[in-house]
């Protein structure tokens, strides 16, 4: 494990391999898993400014379901999450003309419509942040249908931290995400140093 500042990060970041591959996955993570995608407190507030922007990009099931049960919702344990349709995908989640899934919100984002991303969570995704009162436990969350992700990932060499270094700047900044780096090349270094 790695120990930064008030994070604390698996080895599983670092060792494992991912580059999402949606032609194969076809955007599964955002239909499959047992509620919405977890939000933080903050998000709700983006959520509520944005929503006018983002609703012209999402189904009209999507939009039915914000407009019954709202533009987040809390799961069974409390925490807030985005709704979903029909206890399946995420009422922000959108098919393209191949059948994959993406995410109404990053389509307003990419238009440049919003300057929202998506949610932290679906950016970070497939790391899992875990929030404790004084750290944050970043777990790399194995998933059988991000299988394709993985093959992607091991074929081309890219480790999980890498492929998703903008989203782990977004979530820590810059200068954490450089210590991250170094603290993986020295570890690295001495491995083939023993």
């Amino acid at each position: 494990m790695i120990l930064i500042d008030n994070t604390c990060i698996s080895d599983d970041i670092e060792d494992q391999f991912f580059v999402c591959d949606l032609d194969k996955c076809k955007g599964a993570c955002c239909v499959e898993g047992d509620s919405g995608a977890p939000l933080d407190e903050e998000e709700l507030t983006v959520l509520d400014e944005i929503y006018d922007k983002v609703a012209p990009y999402l189904s009209e099931e999507g939009k039915q379901v914000i407009a019954r049960e709202g533009k987040y919702t809390k799961d069974w344990d409390g925490d807030y999450v985005t709704p979903v349709i029909n206890g399946r995908e995420c009422a922000y989640a959108i098919y393209d003309s191949k059948g994959i899934l993406k995410c109404g919100i990053e389509e307003a984002y990419n238009d440049g419509k919003i300057s929202y991303k998506k949610p932290v969570s679906c950016h970070l995704y497939p790391i899992r942040v875990t929030k404790y009162e004084q750290y944050h436990a970043l777990n790399y969350d194995r998933w059988g249908i991000c299988s394709p992700a993985c093959d992607l990932g091991q074929k081309l060499g890219v480790p999980v931290y890498q492929f998703l270094k903008e989203p782990l700047v977004r979530a820590y900044g810059p200068e954490w995400y450089q210590q991250l780096t170094q603290e993986i090349d020295e570890r690295r270094a001495a491995r083939e140093e023993a």
